[in-house]
């Protein structure tokens, strides 16, 4: 029915999982090219750039996730992290907020947003 949220934590780690994925699959795709030594390599190369991407980003979420708020939720009752005005529970999918303006609004990614037109 409407938008599907999710924690912000996990959807970058989902990415990054992602990029390896891709960077495997690109990688396979060289193996086609075994006859042009250049396209081999570009595609290897192409892939490995992927994992290697994958890398940084695991470690910048990580970073990011030692300085996240910690909070319990109030439906499961299980610490979660918040990044952000507005975050989900990773476990439930629960919105959270640590803003007293938003509470009882209706979720919106886009409370985090640094400027926002008002309506």
């Amino acid at each position: 029915m409407g938008i599907k949220y999710s924690n912000k934590i996990n959807k970058i780690r989902t990415f990054a999982l992602s990029l390896i994925f891709v960077g495997f699959i690109v990688m396979y795709g060289g193996i086609f090219f075994r006859s042009s030594v250049w396209l081999m390599t570009i595609f290897m190369l192409l892939g490995l750039l992927c994992i290697v991407a994958s890398t940084g980003v695991y470690f910048w979420i990580g970073m990011l996730s030692t300085k996240a708020v910690q909070v319990t939720c109030p439906t499961c009752q299980k610490q979660t992290k918040m990044l952000g005005r507005v975050d989900m529970c990773m476990y439930c999918n629960e919105p959270l907020t640590l803003d007293q303006s938003l509470e009882g609004k209706q979720f919106d990614e886009k409370y985090n947003r640094k400027k926002q037109k008002e309506s």
